[in-house]
């Protein structure tokens, strides 16, 4: 019995291991920021520099952003756009703007949009929930 939970300990650590390897990783440029454009099945994602001395990951996101506006006014249909800084990866969609450390694993929400489509900081974002809706409603009695 405890053979078999040694084997099979030994067994689910080469797996974690070998998933880990599977990961792919940006590249660690400082200040520069990439479009990451991915590959057919089994191919490794193509980094196409976007800009240059940026100080900082949300400025990465910004440049993304701008390219994504741009590709859609010109006729594009893409409204999602992977990019990378500095060993990050960026994840632009409807939703906003989030990190990961991998293209693989999870991410970090980052930048809300706005209901007129500009990105926020999501704590700025202030809900209706917050407002009051008028006086609240009575309550009962205790039964006697």
């Amino acid at each position: 019995m405890k053979r078999t939970s040694i084997v099979l300990a030994a067994g689910v650590g080469l797996l974690a291991l070998g998933a880990c390897q599977n990961t792919t990783k940006a590249p660690f440029d400082p200040g520069v920021c990439y479009a990451v454009e991915l590959g057919k099945e089994g191919e490794a994602p193509t980094f196409n520099v976007v800009a240059r001395d940026q100080p900082q990951i949300e400025f990465c996101a910004a440049r993304l952003e701008e390219m994504r506006l741009r590709f859609l006014s010109l006729g594009g249909s893409r409204r999602e756009v992977i990019g990378s800084y500095q060993g990050q990866f960026i994840f632009i969609d409807r939703a906003g703007v989030s990190f990961g450390k991998t293209l693989e694993g999870s991410r970090f929400m980052a930048l809300a949009r706005t209901g007129d489509g500009r990105l926020a900081i999501p704590g700025a974002i202030q809900q209706e929930v917050d407002a009051p809706r008028g006086p609240p409603a009575p309550v009962a009695a205790p039964p006697r």
